[in-house]
């Protein structure tokens, strides 16, 4: 069984339109039930689950996160792809898993009572906690580097102007007649 710490939870976190999501088999696995179970617990409380809270994967989606890929190195420093794939986490095409987001997962702990679910919710929510504040502060990193690329661009306008008219003033003069040095007969 995962222990359900942040980091542990980040791998099982998937992007799907848009929504960070977690799935009906991660889920079980960190709830300590079956796929089934679980899903037959949202059944009996579907009202509970709108679509914003719970979604089923389309085809497309269920291939791209069971074609998810780890980068993984050699001995020789060459990095190389592989696969990930687990039976029991992904039971072939014809099963489509459902995805939950944050607000799904909060409900769950309403639906499964047991203490673990308690301390794999806390886990996951501090997770995603976790994972906003990253993206926030990825987004204000992004912001201030293309604020400094403008300035910069705009200094840098000036030095790329003076090359472009040296260049030009290279060129005028390569195209005038050079006029000949030395002694020229009939003149």
């Amino acid at each position: 069984m995962v222990i359900p710490t942040p980091e542990n939870l980040a791998s099982l976190i998937h992007f799907v339109r848009g929504e960070k999501v977690l799935l009906d088999a991660d889920l079980a696995m960190l709830y300590g039930v079956e796929a089934r179970v679980l899903n037959q617990a949202v059944a009996r409380n579907r009202l509970r689950f709108p679509h914003d809270f719970m979604f089923r994967l389309s085809v497309r989606e269920h291939q791209q996160v069971r074609a998810g890929y780890m980068r993984t190195t050699k001995g020789d420093g060459q990095s190389s792809s592989q696969i990930v794939m687990s039976s029991r986490k992904y039971r072939g095409m014809a099963y489509r898993p459902y995805a939950f987001t944050e607000q799904g997962v909060a409900m769950l702990s309403s639906v499964l009572r047991s203490s673990r679910a308690v301390e794999v919710n806390i886990a996951i929510m501090r997770t995603f906690v976790q994972l906003r504040r990253l993206m926030d502060s990825n987004r204000a990193l992004a912001r201030k580097i293309e604020a400094m690329e403008k300035r910069y661009d705009e200094q840098f306008a000036v030095v790329f102007d003076a090359i472009k008219r040296l260049i030009a003033e290279d060129e005028a003069d390569k195209a005038r007649p050079k006029r000949r040095i030395g002694f020229i007969p009939g003149e």
